[in-house]
């Protein structure tokens, strides 16, 4: 057996003693790849002492929740769905750089009170390696709250997690990297739920016209599309173009752009100046969301 495959077998099986050890055990579930395998496995090692928890709230993606109903129905992992008011706080409204910290402390807050309601002893959330050193404030929201991290103690990364969903037979292995809708709107526009739905059925739309990895960047009268560039590698059809422009602008915009630098994790934050570097300025390309997945 290739030397690989051993390393990920041994990870699984920490995996697995780890989670083994939560107690009763909360996990935050958003139906993306990472949580889902997290919500997969505490099912395999604790039984009916996990609950998958799923938000519902205007920043999640519809195809989120379909995806994490599909899960639980399919893997019988139990799960409850929680209702956040994040959109209810200034400061998250206000789509400052912090944004996700506050999001993540109201998810995380409710999740605090279902514990004690349920009487389960902790909560974990699908942080993996490859998301130390990004800039999450979510991260800080888990740290407050005490929320485990059983997939970065485990060692797994994100193509690890993949694999191993795969060997699962969960569904989403294979889905395009994704975060809240939020992360679509440049820091210090308000994040209002007529722009989050804007956001969610373009992107829907623009899955439905055979784009994979796509995102729709609000900016206010124009919309600028970012698709992984490999998915153009034969070029962009002037049909495609024109139907890209026709599902798009009767959501309220006026212009459709597509970005020519293709998709990439955390565009929006290409604004942010690190000072921290050799003491000069220095643009960050980091994706601000909780992992979603």
């Amino acid at each position: 057996m290739a030397p690989e495959v051993l390393e990920i077998e041994r990870k699984e099986r920490a995996l697995v003693e780890n989670l083994r050890g939560c107690g009763k055990l909360l996990v935050a579930f958003s139906g993306g790849v990472d949580s889902s395998y997290l919500a997969w496995a505490a099912r395999q090692a604790l039984g009916d002492d996990c609950l998958a928890v799923t938000a519902i709230s205007p920043s999640y993606p519809a195809s989120h929740r379909t995806m994490a109903e599909r899960i639980v129905r399919d893997f019988d992992i139990p799960h409850s769905f929680v209702s956040t008011r994040e959109m209810e706080s200034v400061e998250y409204r206000r789509n400052a750089p912090d944004r996700c910290y506050h999001c993540k402390s109201e998810l995380f807050s409710r999740m605090d009170d279902l514990l004690d309601e349920l009487g389960f002893d902790a909560l974990a959330y699908g942080i993996n390696t490859d998301d130390q050193g990004d800039f999450r404030p979510g991260h800080r929201a888990a740290e407050e709250h005490r929320v485990l991290s059983p997939l970065l103690d485990a060692g797994l990364s994100k193509l690890e997690i993949r694999a191993l969903s795969k060997a699962a037979g969960l569904p989403c292995w294979d889905l395009p990297a994704s975060a809240c809708l939020a992360s679509r709107l440049p820091y210090g526009t308000e994040v209002t739920e007529a722009r989050l739905g804007q956001v969610d059925r373009g992107e829907t739309l623009l899955r439905e016209l055979g784009l994979r990895q796509v995102r729709l960047r609000h900016h206010g009268d124009v919309a600028r599309i970012e698709v992984d560039p490999q998915e153009f590698e034969n070029g962009v059809s002037p049909a495609l173009m024109q139907r890209m422009v026709e599902v798009i602008k009767p959501l309220g915009f006026k212009w459709v752009c597509l970005d020519l630098e293709g998709y990439r994790l955390g565009s929006l934050n290409e604004v942010l100046v690190d000072l921290g570097q050799s003491g000069s300025s220095a643009t960050r390309r980091v994706d601000p969301s909780f992992p979603s997945n």
